[in-house]
């Protein structure tokens, strides 16, 4: 028994089957997050890598070229590039597009683990950047401040940085152009001499002294206890007592040859809000997480996290990515309504019958509410990609099923009963159907093996299109003769 005759003489059960597929469609779309663009992954990795103190010149010999020659071996590595400058080696790796962006880092840091011990002792660890959609911000907010500015750093990382971190799906929460506190030590270098001091021998007593050392263990009865040794500094005044040396059989303290200044570093950058110097908040999410939901949950935090910050400390939004996303995704939705409707309207123009137009009309939106399905199940999100194929296959999903409705519709003015009709006007048109819709499919499955940038970004059409136009042949050899069986032989009677 063929597609559409078992559809014809089971009506309840092929409806019940596409009312499922209609019911998992629209759950699949209260879920889906939704984005500007499809989740991208670049093919740029960074790796920074610090040596304190090295000149540009020492960070080229000892650093950058040993690293360049070990990454040089990476697999799907395209360009390589470096720049050596004073404290830090910055190299960028550029990799062909479609290979995953995780296996490339994971082979970056194995080759880099072999070629760590080939450095010098004071070299850091080299850090990995690698760059996707996910890492632009969200949101930006501002933030004022005037008598707060010395410790709006802590303020802003105590109470709104913290807060806002812990809202699912936020990935990272950074301050920009906030001062931070910074104990700063003026050393006298006449009194440096007098007691034959150096400033490395302070900075290494300080450092030793602001610790906290553990002690080890020790028993009272049948409990066990760690010891501890607390020694770093509550309080920048203590630094005063620090025995830096001993001249003549007495002790030097720290205060006897430097001044201890307790401020904020200075800033390479400063930020403005309506000319009042104040900071940046920089809002990111997780990976895969629904940008307009977490817009959303951070404005309706910011009321509740104003009330907890000085009254002379103010928040604001600088940028809201989630207006312009909605705002884009609203346009798509309207011209996909509108496309719907015109499509419904030449319809029944040229059909000139309300029941075959109803017939239509089920079976656009059953083909495109399927696509969701297809979304979640591959982990997409709605954006302007999917929504701009929803917009171009309107027009093609009717095809299949008017070409059937017209055939059956041709059986039943002959006098054939309508469900007899509707089977054998399908047989006849199933084969140019299938036909018709692997012709469409011919024309987008390349998209979904396109390499590069523009592989990333259509792949994601070519394959929404393939699954609505196969769900539209379904529902045109199934779902269409079925309603044609019972809507059209309603037509009969009346007449």
């Amino acid at each position: 028994m063929s597609l559409y005759e078992g559809a014809v003489k089971k009506p309840i059960m092929t409806s019940l089957c596409f009312l499922a597929v209609v019911i998992f469609g629209l759950f699949s779309l209260s879920k889906l997050p939704i984005d500007l663009y499809p989740d991208i992954d670049t093919n740029t990795i960074m790796v920074m890598t610090a040596y304190p103190g090295a000149s540009a010149s020492d960070i080229e010999n000892n650093v950058t070229r040993p690293l360049e020659n070990t990454l040089n071996a990476v697999s799907n590595l395209k360009h390589i590039t470096s720049r050596s400058s004073e404290n830090m080696s910055l190299i960028t790796l550029e990799f062909e597009f479609g290979n995953d962006i995780d296996v490339l880092t994971n082979d970056v840091r194995d080759k880099l683990d072999m070629v760590s011990s080939q450095l010098p002792d004071d070299v850091e660890n080299p850090i990995i950047f690698k760059f996707s959609t996910d890492m632009i911000p969200i949101v930006l907010l501002s933030v004022q401040a005037n008598e707060s500015q010395s410790a709006l750093y802590k303020i802003l990382d105590d109470r709104v940085v913290n807060p806002l971190a812990r809202i699912p799906g936020v990935g990272t929460v950074s301050i920009s152009g906030a001062p931070q506190r910074e104990i700063q030590v003026y050393c006298d270098p006449n009194k440096l001499e007098a007691y034959h001091l150096t400033i490395e021998t302070i900075s290494s007593i300080i450092s030793a002294e602001n610790k906290n050392i553990p002690g080890g263990n020790f028993d009272i009865g049948s409990e066990t206890y760690a010891l501890r040794v607390e020694g770093e500094f509550d309080d920048s005044r203590q630094l005063a007592d620090v025995v830096v040396g001993t001249h003549n059989g007495a002790n030097v303290f720290l205060r006897d040859v430097a001044q201890i200044v307790d401020t904020v570093e200075e800033r390479a950058q400063e930020t403005y809000n309506n000319g009042v110097k104040g900071a940046m908040i920089v809002v990111q999410k997780q990976s895969g997480a629904n940008s307009v939901e977490i817009s959303k949950k951070v404005a309706d935090a910011l009321p509740r996290l104003q009330k907890n910050l000085p009254s002379d400390v103010k928040i604001g939004v600088i940028v809201d990515t989630s207006d312009n996303i909605l705002n884009t995704i609203d346009s798509l939705t309207e011209t996909v309504m509108y496309a719907l409707l015109f499509v419904v309207i030449v319809v029944f123009l040229f059909l000139g019958r309300w029941r075959a137009t109803l017939i239509i009309c089920i079976t656009i939106p059953l083909s495109l509410i399927a696509s969701f399905i297809y979304l979640a199940i591959s982990g997409n999100t709605i954006n302007i990609i999917s929504l701009s194929s929803l917009s171009i296959a309107i027009g093609m999903v009717v095809d299949d099923a008017i070409v059937v409705l017209e055939n059956v519709t041709t059986h039943i003015e002959r006098g054939s009963d309508p469900k007899q009709a509707a089977v054998h006007g399908t047989n006849e048109v199933a084969i140019s159907v299938v036909a018709s819709t692997l012709t469409m499919i011919a024309v987008f499955f390349p998209l979904t093996m396109v390499s590069g940038m523009s592989g990333v970004l259509f792949k994601q059409l070519g394959w929404m299109m393939c699954a609505i136009m196969f769900i539209s042949t379904v529902s045109a050899l199934s779902l269409t003769p079925m309603l044609c069986s019972q809507l059209l032989r309603l037509q009969k009677k009346q007449s």
